[in-house]
C-alpha cells in the first residue's frame, strides 16, 4: 500500500493559483456560449412560431443543445439561407 506525504499548504497554494488563472477563461467561455445559444434559440423559436410549428417550438424551447439543434432546424428543416434569418417572411 502506498502512502503519500502531502505538504498541504504548498499544494493548496498551487491549486489556488491554477484556479485563479483558469477561472476567468472558463467564465468567458460560459458567457460566450450563453450568448451564442440565446441568439440561435431566439431565431429558431421565432421562425417556428411564425411557421406555426408548435412541436418544433416546444422541442426547441425545452432542449438545450448550445445552438446545434436550432441551427439544424433553421438550415436543414426550414432550408433558410443566412440572409433570410432576420427577415419577417
Amino acid at each position: 500500500m502506498a502512502t503519500y506525504s502531502i505538504d498541504s499548504t504548498q499544494d493548496i497554494d498551487t491549486l489556488a493559483n491554477q484556479v485563479a488563472v483558469i477561472m476567468p477563461i472558463v467564465l468567458l467561455i460560459i458567457v460566450l456560449l450563453a450568448i451564442w445559444t440565446i441568439i440561435w434559440k431566439g431565431l429558431a423559436l421565432w421562425h417556428a412560431a411564425r411557421h406555426g410549428q408548435g412541436w418544433w417550438f416546444g422541442i426547441l424551447l425545452i432542449i438545450n443543445t448550445a445552438g446545434i439543434l436550432e441551427i439544424i432546424y433553421l438550415f436543414a428543416v426550414l432550408k433558410l439561407k443566412f440572409n433570410q434569418l432576420f427577415s419577417k417572411t
